[in-house]
């Protein structure tokens, strides 16, 4: 179970705005993560720092192909990625390192922000505990499980080759 407050966004949220490009020279997710969301939101790592839960509307990671976007949002302190729909290279990178992300229909009308969240990935289920309501995301397959669970697609790896 993923615990955290809601931090709103809209939709076409892009990965220059999730990190400028004037950061991508930077290769230290903690330094990364001190630029997370600062095309929209210079105290969003300050937001995040204790966990958080990002709850966007449509085609949230669009743009570039950027790697360090996720890798950034992970290191700020988000803890799971909720969103109408995402761009699919985004979905993948995230995946890839170890941040839960879910499709999650009508999520931009059941979430506002500061509320609190608690995310079931196994299931898919979302319970505003602000609202005292449940929804559900689209649940995630097991070989997706199974990477997040194992840390991100290297640790999957790393443990499969063993």
């Amino acid at each position: 179970m993923i615990t955290g407050k809601a931090i709103k966004f809209g939709d076409n949220i892009d990965t220059d705005v999730i990190l400028p490009g004037k950061h991508l020279v930077l290769t230290d997710p903690v330094e990364l993560a001190k630029h997370a969301m600062a095309g929209l939101d210079p105290t969003f790592p300050q937001k995040a720092q204790n966990g958080a839960v990002i709850a966007a509307g449509r085609n949230f990671g669009c743009g570039s192909s950027r790697e360090q976007a996720p890798i950034a949002l992970k290191h700020a302190g988000v803890k799971c990625v909720l969103a109408e729909s995402f761009a699919r290279i985004f979905y993948r990178n995230a995946i890839n390192i170890g941040l839960p992300v879910l499709e999650c229909p009508g999520v931009s009308s059941k979430v506002g922000d500061g509320d609190e969240l608690a995310v079931n990935l196994e299931a898919g289920m979302i319970e505003n505990r602000s609202k005292n309501s449940t929804f559900q995301a689209t649940k995630l397959p097991a070989f997706i499980m199974e990477i997040l669970n194992d840390g991100g697609l290297i640790e999957h790896l790393r443990k499969n080759l063993k």
